[in-house]
């Protein structure tokens, strides 16, 4: 029997996007990727995380719960980071902020293939 490490594979996904080897997310992302159920493909889901990285320099997606099954993720993600000017339409303006996104993801092929995300706005809201 075929089993796939999902958990192994989501952490490595999660390591590719820390370390920003955005030449191999294609190893880790479906080329028909969905994020919050607008078809970005795998282009437009490179760019919407290169431009997170070009917004937030010191980005870094820490693993603070991962659930699995044979095909899903489910995930809350903590950041402690210093947004460059409006993050979230939030004047953040370089202040260090926290705070969390809880991110489910459906795979396919052994790739992500549907990502749902929700982060946690009104906790960047108190800390300005």
């Amino acid at each position: 029997m075929n089993t796939f490490d999902l958990p192994s594979a989501y952490r490595n996904y999660i390591q590719c996007l820390n370390e920003q080897k955005w030449s191999g997310l294609h190893l880790f992302v479906h080329e028909d990727v969905d994020y919050n159920d607008q078809r970005v493909g795998l282009s437009g889901y490179r760019n919407m995380l290169e431009n997170d990285f070009l917004q937030i320099p010191d980005l870094h997606f820490n693993i603070q719960l991962l659930v699995a099954d044979t095909n899903h993720v489910a995930a809350r993600l903590s950041f402690d980071c210093t947004p460059k000017g409006i993050f979230l339409g939030l004047p953040v303006n370089g202040k260090k902020v926290r705070f969390s996104e809880n991110v489910f993801y459906q795979f396919h092929e052994g790739k992500v293939h549907k990502v749902w995300s929700v982060i946690d706005k009104a906790a960047i809201e108190a800390q300005l």
